[in-house]
């Protein structure tokens, strides 16, 4: 070892023998350390909340899912389906006809999006098991009615209730209408269903849409009965979606496109990462204001150390060689406090996932805790940052000192 190093352990671990020194490591070096912690702790809880959200979206937004490039419908006959079907990673796939539709109940009325699915969609959404109250009905077989199952926010602020002894008006512009009528019966279609259900899953979600049966919303568009506005695309467990979208794509005509779920939701997933940028900016000078204790505290070594300093200087050692000796003590006290400060993190997350330690609080929530998802890039990336401010704050510090 060199003697840089020797001297820089032996600072490290030797006994301060002024106070005001001892107390200022101290409180260098649990600065570092707690601003280590805090940026795992709160990256990873980010980290379960975003994948909360994801999977939320996922029960609306399928993995893959193709739609026109250019108008609003197609026809499944244009395609190969029996290709789609037997592709490695596609387990099955549901129609949908989606629609803004406005609804009446009693004397209320809102705007929604009317999103229509076939009985494949149940398969392919967990959207049953997300149901508060009523069932999973969209067709009644004894008396052909049509069931709605409605979002949280919709079926709460149209006043409906379960069972529902009177229908909803569901109303849609004429397809090819260019001007209103003189009365609803010629400027819209309407039809009636009856609410069977309803879900929580994610406020933007909630407050908007309704699900129904595909032939339902079809009779009220004047569809085909083989026209729809997306085809959803359940993969098997552990299939990759970047593969399969771009296997689809091959097996598509030019006039259809595949999104996978960043293509179906690009505002909030932008927003999603500009969030945890914003996050970890945020922390980041936190870190930075924690380097000016260890700064303070080099700077007083230093200067506890001139007796010392002016020994070895007349043993013949260097200015640089001091300088270096100062800077790789400076280091170690980052990387001990960094280290110890991700492990800390590392242990507060991993009792928090087993035991469920913070809750979320009272009220109607998907979890009863706060989620933490470690992720290892996240444990690399604050090592990096902390380690860079750090070291870049000691080298200044030793580089203005006089030896």
């Amino acid at each position: 070892m060199k003697i840089e190093a020797l001297i820089a352990v032996r600072y490290l671990f030797a006994r301060k023998h002024r106070s005001v020194v001892n107390i200022i490591s101290w409180i260098s070096l649990g600065g570092l350390l707690v601003s280590s912690a805090a940026l795992i702790i709160v990256l990873s809880v980010y980290n379960g909340i975003g994948n909360i959200t994801k999977d939320l979206f996922g029960t609306f937004d399928p993995a893959l899912v193709i739609e026109p490039a250019e108008g609003k419908t197609f026809h499944t006959s244009d395609l190969d389906i029996a290709a789609l079907t037997t592709t490695d990673g596609i387990a099955d796939l549901s129609q949908i006809v989606g629609e803004t539709a406005w609804i009446t109940y009693r004397d209320r009325q809102a705007i929604v999006r009317l999103r229509g699915v076939d009985d494949h969609y149940r398969q392919l959404s967990r959207l049953d098991t997300l149901i508060n109250e009523g069932s999973y009905t969209l067709r009644s077989g004894q008396s052909g009615a049509t069931g709605l199952i409605c979002g949280g926010e919709v079926f709460y602020e149209m006043g409906m209730h379960l069972p529902a002894s009177q229908p909803v008006a569901v109303h849609i512009p004429r397809r090819g209408t260019t001007a209103l009528g003189f009365s609803l019966d010629e400027a819209f279609n309407i039809g009636y269903a009856y609410p069977t259900a309803y879900f929580f899953i994610q406020q933007d979600i909630d407050r908007q849409y309704v699900v129904t049966d595909i032939d339902f919303v079809r009779s009220l568009m004047n569809y085909a009965p083989d026209e729809c506005t997306a085809l959803a695309l359940l993969l098997d467990e552990g299939a990759s979606p970047e593969q399969l979208k771009k296997e689809v794509a091959a097996l598509l005509p030019s006039s259809l496109v595949v999104k996978d779920r960043y293509d179906q939701q690009p505002l909030y997933y932008k927003i999603f990462r500009t969030e945890r940028l914003g996050i970890y900016l945020i922390l980041s000078l936190i870190v930075l204001i924690s380097t000016l204790s260890l700064v303070a505290s080099l700077t007083l070594l230093i200067l506890s150390k001139h007796d010392d300093v002016f020994v070895m200087k007349s043993m013949g050692m260097t200015a640089a060689r001091l300088r270096r000796a100062f800077r790789t003590e400076g280091l170690l006290i980052c990387a001990v406090a960094t280290v110890a400060g991700l492990a800390l993190g590392f242990v507060v997350c991993f009792l928090q996932q087993q035991f469920g330690i913070v809750k979320m609080g009272d009220g109607n929530f998907v979890v009863d805790s706060f989620p933490v998802a470690m992720r290892a890039a996240d444990f690399f990336y604050t090592f990096l940052l902390v380690m860079t401010i750090s070291s870049l704050a000691v080298w200044l510090t030793v580089r203005r000192a006089r030896m």
